[in-house]
């Protein structure tokens, strides 16, 4: 076979031989060329085939269910308020005078009977003496009536009038008497002092405060004041129980009772005032430490219950569940009233015959498939 050799502008052999070359070089083109424009196509149909549609073929999600509970639940009343004492008075002088001497101090304790104050008891002391010697002065007069009427020199008018003179003066000197013994203040019960109002050397006068107490008999006599609306206040009874927890001892819950219920609302607050009387044990609160109260009423409600891992997209009360119906689920808006360890009391949303999804609720929609197990 010859060979045909081409060059720059000179070609060897015969024009057949040409032609022919020629269209053996163009065949082989032509075929490289296909082969290209083929490889596109073959890589397309092998990715069409890779190519998955996941919404064609739809999961099955695997839920448990439960149904809801229906459950008494006793609606206790939830209130804050401050410590105060049973008594609260303003400890005060009879008459008025210089305070000679206070022997107590804010935030002291004391005893039944102890002397907490003093006024200077000169000028007191004069005021007896001078009630003394009118005192006597008609007693005389009295006498010497007595012997003037027998002699028939008095008439019996002047006698009575006589003895008028000597019944008021002794009326006198006992009010001076009195008068003088509340120149000194005495504790009528165990307490403390909130506020020395007055201090050592004032000139007071009669029924200005002097001393702001407390009472505290028997570390027994503090009170938990809380206020309430209306129709709390109208379910609370005297003696029903509460529990209480003070800022002041976080780790302990005190036990305690309705004492006290206003029958006029606060004016400045425009709610009512109930008082809680507390069982301290040994602890003794500072009066205005703030605290809470649970208070147990007799009222009690049925509520729905469900369990704590069934809620999504929980917002304060407000949440949604849910619901199977049809072997479908359906989003169901709900309204919590409380929360209780793992378990939601619903008040309004569900019914007691409402099948609940308690599981996998995080992957659900309404158009999910869904396969119940146990």
């Amino acid at each position: 076979m010859k060979s045909t050799i081409i060059t720059s502008g000179h070609l060897s052999g015969s024009g057949h031989e040409y032609k022919k070359n020629n269209f053996t070089l163009m065949s082989k083109r032509t075929t490289i060329l296909v082969s290209l424009l083929t490889l596109p196509l073959f890589f397309s149909c092998k990715d069409d085939k890779k190519v998955s549609h996941p919404f064609e073929t739809t999961d099955v999600i695997s839920i448990k269910t439960a149904t809801v509970e229906s459950l008494a639940l006793t609606n206790n009343i939830s209130a804050s308020g401050l410590v105060t004492t049973e008594n609260q008075a303003n400890y005060s002088f009879k008459i008025g005078g210089v305070v000679r001497k206070i022997y107590v101090e804010e935030g002291q304790f004391f005893k039944k009977g102890q002397l907490l104050a003093t006024l200077d008891a000169t000028e007191i002391s004069a005021g007896l003496n001078q009630a003394d010697l009118n005192v006597k002065k008609y007693e005389r007069d009295y006498t010497r009536a007595v012997n003037l009427y027998k002699d028939s020199v008095y008439t019996l008018e002047q006698l009575q009038n006589t003895k008028t003179g000597l019944d008021i003066a002794k009326k006198q000197k006992e009010a001076v008497a009195f008068n003088s013994r509340y120149s000194k203040i005495y504790a009528t019960s165990d307490g403390f002092i909130a506020n020395k109002i007055a201090n050592e050397g004032e000139v007071v006068g009669p029924g200005s405060p002097i001393l702001a107490i407390n009472e505290t008999k028997q570390n027994n006599n503090y009170l938990l004041k809380v206020g309430l609306t209306d129709k709390e206040w109208a379910s609370v009874k005297l003696g029903q129980k509460a529990k209480v927890f003070l800022d002041g001892f976080p780790d302990e819950a005190f036990e305690a009772t309705v004492f006290r219920k206003s029958q006029a609302a606060d004016a400045a607050l425009g709610s009512f005032q109930v008082e809680l009387k507390l069982d301290m044990k040994n602890q003794k609160p500072a009066v205005g430490m703030f605290g809470k109260a649970e208070i147990q009423t007799d009222k009690a409600e049925d509520f729905i219950a469900i369990p704590y891992n069934s809620l999504i997209e929980a917002d304060g009360n407000k949440a949604f569940v849910f619901v199977v119906e049809n072997n479908k689920v359906k989003r169901q808006p709900i309204t919590i009233f409380k929360f209780d360890n793992d378990q939601v009391f619903v008040k309004d949303g569900l019914q007691k015959t409402d099948q609940i999804v308690i599981s996998n609720s995080a992957y659900l929609n309404e158009q999910s498939t869904i396969k119940i197990i146990k």
